[in-house]
């Protein structure tokens, strides 16, 4: 930047007191009075966690969610949990915007890298969420939701063996009320809940991945609450969860995600952020996170 020295409270400041659609003004004026591009200028200023949110805070949601996806699939090793938070929780205008950014931005489609990063059903249930196939309609077809229920049985509690293809085609392809109606059928049949199957049958990032299908069907601000409860619990935190979901869901359901962590763990977020990050780190996440309650 221009000056020896980086304020970081007035980054902070100016950046946290923003929606994103006025920081990519900012940034505009400041490439068009200074002639760099700030997110250039704010890496080599900053550093660690808090130069990761404050980047991210400064990129469109589409583009973040795009770049998040590559990091995930990056190098050695998977950030499986990345992939399916993100897949499992856009809408279908959302995943057809990230295909094509994905495109644009790495000259490669998104499904062809899932392919290659990922394996057996985990890599199905990606390949099927990232094609935006999810029936979005409100209508529930009573039949049906009797028969997907059974069918949902008979692929797991009642064989010997998982079915998961079964499980991965109700699950990604019918619209919200519709699985609701089949998750409510599914217990008057096993006599336990649909997650307690899946958690009995299933293991690993599989369990995973049906699990957060299921949740963001039936409360998706519950779900983000429990994905940064998760990351914040452990003797380490997983900061890249943490600031993904406090950086994506900032502008969009934040309050609810906070209501629902109050009443599923007893404790504010604010207070939980606040005991487990320090410095700058901490004052930007306490300001998405936006308030104690």
């Amino acid at each position: 930047m221009l000056f020896p020295g980086t304020d970081e409270d007035a980054i902070i400041e100016v950046l946290a007191n923003r929606n994103v659609s006025q920081r990519q003004q900012i940034k505009m004026t400041y490439k068009s009075t200074i002639g760099r591009d700030l997110i250039d200028d704010l890496k080599s200023e900053l550093s660690g966690n808090f130069e990761k949110v404050i980047v991210g805070m400064m990129t469109p949601f589409t583009l973040y969610d795009v770049q998040e996806l590559k990091r995930a699939m990056k190098g050695a090793g998977t950030d499986e949990g990345c992939l399916i938070e993100i897949l499992a929780s856009r809408s279908n205008d959302e995943i057809r915007r990230i295909n094509e950014t994905y495109k644009h931005q790495f000259g490669t489609k998104l499904e062809d890298d899932i392919v290659s990063d990922t394996s057996s059903v985990l890599r199905r249930i990606l390949v099927s969420l990232s094609t935006a196939g999810r029936d979005e309609r409100n209508y529930v077809d009573e039949g049906l939701a009797q028969q997907d229920a059974q069918c949902l049985y008979e692929a797991g509690e009642k064989k010997w063996g998982t079915d998961e293809a079964q499980f991965m085609s109700i699950l990604c392809t019918r619209n919200k009320n519709h699985l609701l109606r089949v998750f409510d059928l599914y217990r008057g049949i096993a006599n336990k809940d649909i997650t307690e199957s899946i958690k009995s049958e299933m293991s690993g990032d599989l369990e995973d991945a049906l699990l957060a299908l299921v949740k963001c069907a039936r409360n998706k601000p519950a779900y983000f609450a429990e994905r940064l409860y998760k990351s914040m619990k452990g003797l380490v935190t997983d900061d890249d969860t943490l600031i993904r979901v406090m950086v994506s869901r900032s502008e969009i359901d934040m309050l609810d995600i906070r209501a629902e962590f109050k009443s599923m763990y007893g404790k504010s977020l604010y207070s939980f952020i606040k005991g487990d990050s320090s410095g700058d780190y901490r004052k930007v996440l306490l300001l998405l996170c936006g308030g104690e309650d």
